[in-house]
């Protein structure tokens, strides 16, 4: 996914931008599916961000002791459900754009590329949120985003 965004977002806008579109929302797509029948960590049930998961979150913040989570913590979460909604979002407005009813329409384009630029905010805030709780943790998060495997509170080595 991060590589077909990193085209879209400085690629060329051709058939293979439309494409890979269709190909992300198809990701997002599964990836839902497989927030209801994943394996335990991935399931929806296991990382949904609900507003007391999310303010006992930030208090474990404020207190300088984040919460181990071995899937998304409350605020990976709710970005990963921000982005997801901003591709799918995405693909459907680069769809309407492509129809014969919107032609010649200026609106369909403007906001497809406030969407992209949304996603390149959310991107950035996402990577480095990512790299700072690693560093802070010290548990390597990117690697966890890239492989899918994250060590559970009891195999995590102590600082």
């Amino acid at each position: 996914m991060a590589g077909i965004v990193i085209w879209n977002l400085f690629g060329p806008t051709d058939s293979t931008h439309r494409l890979l579109g269709y190909v992300a929302a198809g990701l997002v797509a599964a990836r839902i599916v497989w927030g209801f029948v994943g394996s335990r960590h991935a399931r929806f049930s296991a990382w949904w961000p609900t507003w007391s998961h999310l303010i006992d979150y930030l208090r474990s913040l404020a207190q300088g002791k984040p919460m181990h989570h071995v899937s998304h913590n409350p605020l990976g979460g709710l970005m990963a459900l921000f982005l997801w909604s901003l591709i799918l979002a995405l693909a459907v407005s680069g769809w309407i754009m492509r129809l014969d009813m919107f032609w010649g329409e200026d609106w369909p384009q403007e906001i497809h590329t406030r969407l992209s630029v949304a996603v390149e905010v959310c991107v950035c805030v996402h990577v480095a949120a990512a790299v700072l709780m690693s560093l802070w943790t010290r548990e390597n998060l990117i690697g966890a985003m890239v492989t899918g495997w994250k060590r559970s509170a009891e195999n995590k080595k102590a600082p």
